[in-house]
């Protein structure tokens, strides 16, 4: 990689490079910093991938960016080559000596392409597929490795038996000379095929760390539900799947009743306690045909299949209901925070043109419960030209 800092070179990567891989073990660089050289096959193969992992480490270190699925896809982006937009944001950026920050990087995906979740999926599926191949090819050059080396060990002890009893010496300092030479390809084949086992446990910890990652990227901490990117997969997902098994589906849009008041009366810290209530109300409804989602502030996503409309608006309502009935008191000054409610609007996802529409017309309905008086769940009515632009599933 070809630096932009001149103290790039100076930082360490070797313990961002163990995290990454669960190597980092001192024994595996030699005296002088030198990767070992075992053979000819297994070099290239490691040192790709331990460069690439190199520049990552020292792109992020030299901008002092943290670790998180977006630094680390931004980075393996940059450093591939790919969606030639952002690099060159990032030049332009570098050139004009302005800090790399996380901030500036999240603001120009949101200006390059808008749907930074798709991006970030993207470059982590990239990602996926390099370590997957290198996995493959890891196991193949151990098979060989192993199977060169048992052909090459049942040849060694036959070549010492080459030499006849009345051979001249020079005939047999040149078998001894040729043992030797035999002997030391089969320790170095055997080196060779334990430092493929490792890469190969090496590659399969970094993609154990690549899933984690990933589920990382599709959770909302505070609730421990998934986050909007989560519920954007799913429900592509799930529209696709209940258009061609007929079944019905309906999504609403729940938002906490005078958040803000929460808020600024009692604190962030009562305010996420509400946050977590409220999802777990809802998170009680949540089952393999419910999925339940935070999509942002004090909203949440319910994406409920195989329901009809009005089955899927009792069984929100039930948990509103419920919520209602609740009395919270904030813990810190033992001042009653009282009734939290939310409000909802539910769509018929297959009453509208498409998926987007269906959640436009659940948004719009959401408004309305809140302009009629909170603490209610409505029910998206399509116009009559959503009507007629919408294609209803066949049972």
């Amino acid at each position: 990689m070809t630096s932009h800092d001149p103290n790039l070179s100076k930082r360490p990567s070797r313990g961002l490079l163990g995290w990454l891989t669960g190597a980092g073990r001192e024994e595996d660089v030699p005296q002088g910093g030198q990767a070992a050289d075992t053979s000819g096959v297994l070099d290239p193969l490691r040192l790709a991938r331990t460069q690439l992992l190199a520049d990552i480490a020292d792109f992020l270190l030299a901008h002092d960016l943290e670790i998180n699925p977006i630094t680390l896809g931004v980075a393996h982006n940059y450093l591939n080559g790919g969606d030639g937009s952002m690099t060159r944001s990032i030049d332009q950026r570098i050139q004009s000596r302005q800090p790399l920050t996380l901030e500036w990087i999240e603001l120009i995906l949101r200006e390059n392409g808008g749907d930074q979740s798709e991006f970030l999926n993207r470059l982590m599926n990239r990602l996926e597929s390099n370590i997957e191949a290198f996995d493959r090819t890891s196991t193949a050059a151990k098979t060989a490795a192993s199977e060169y080396g048992d052909a090459l060990s049942a040849h060694v002890d036959g070549l010492e038996e080459m030499k006849p009893a009345n051979a001249p010496v020079e005939t047999g300092e040149l078998v001894q000379e040729l043992v030797s030479i035999a002997r030391t390809m089969l320790e170095r084949t055997a080196s060779l095929e334990k430092d493929m086992a490792r890469s190969m446990l090496e590659t399969r910890a970094l993609r154990r760390s690549l899933e984690q990652a990933r589920r990382s990227a599709e959770e909302d901490h505070l609730t421990g539900l998934p986050n909007r990117r989560a519920f954007e997969h799913r429900f592509t997902s799930e529209f696709a799947a209940a258009r061609d098994a007929g079944d019905q589906l309906a999504v609403a849009f729940c938002d906490i009743d005078n958040f803000k008041r929460i808020n600024d009366e009692h604190g962030h810290e009562a305010g996420d306690r509400v946050l977590r209530n409220v999802a777990s109300a809802l998170t009680r409804i949540s089952d393999d045909r419910c999925h339940v989602a935070r999509h942002g502030g004090e909203e949440f996503v319910v994406l409920l299949r195989g329901r009809s409309l009005h089955q899927a608006w009792e069984l929100l309502d039930d948990a509103r209901a419920a919520l209602a009935e609740r009395r919270m008191v904030n813990r810190a000054t033992d001042m009653p925070i009282g009734k939290v409610t939310f409000s909802a609007g539910i769509a018929d996802v297959f009453s509208f043109a498409d998926s987007r529409a269906a959640l436009r017309a659940a948004d719009r309905a959401l408004y309305r419960a809140k302009a009629e008086g909170r603490n209610r769940v409505m029910v998206a009515e399509p116009t009559p030209e959503e009507r007629a632009r919408s294609k209803p599933i066949t049972q």
